[in-house]
């Protein structure tokens, strides 16, 4: 499965989830709430995955925590707030280079239309 092909399924799952739950709550219940939509849908997934850094000879394993990586290839950064902040693209974006992923999508459940609150962001895709 390709990352574009993943991503329709994950803004798909998104729409459902905001549309049982509406904007407003923790992030962590979006994540369980979208993990649990990506799983009924087949698709492999991490949790609060890893990925480390390395600065010169210095490699630091937990340095970063991803939301949610799906089938390896898309990284889920997820928000709930009102408005989502140009730190919070750049985040996904180092996250992306540092993984040697090629898509993520930046998912602001906080939105009141949740079209209105989800950013693709790629790297060398």
């Amino acid at each position: 499965m390709d990352e574009n092909t993943i991503a329709r399924e994950v803004v798909d799952a998104a729409y459902t989830v905001h549309k049982e739950l509406g904007p407003g709550l923790l992030e962590t219940v979006y994540e369980a709430a979208l993990c649990h939509e990506l799983t009924e849908r087949n698709l492999r997934l991490s949790r609060q995955h890893s990925i480390p850094v390395t600065y010169k000879t210095l490699q630091l394993m937990d340095a970063f925590r991803a939301d949610i990586l799906v089938e390896g290839k898309v990284i889920i950064e997820l928000k709930s707030t009102e408005n989502v902040l140009p730190v919070h693209k750049k985040q996904l974006i180092t996250y992306l280079k540092l993984s040697g992923c090629r898509l993520g999508l930046l998912i602001n459940f906080g939105a009141d239309l949740i079209k209105h609150g989800i950013t693709r962001l790629v790297n060398r895709l």
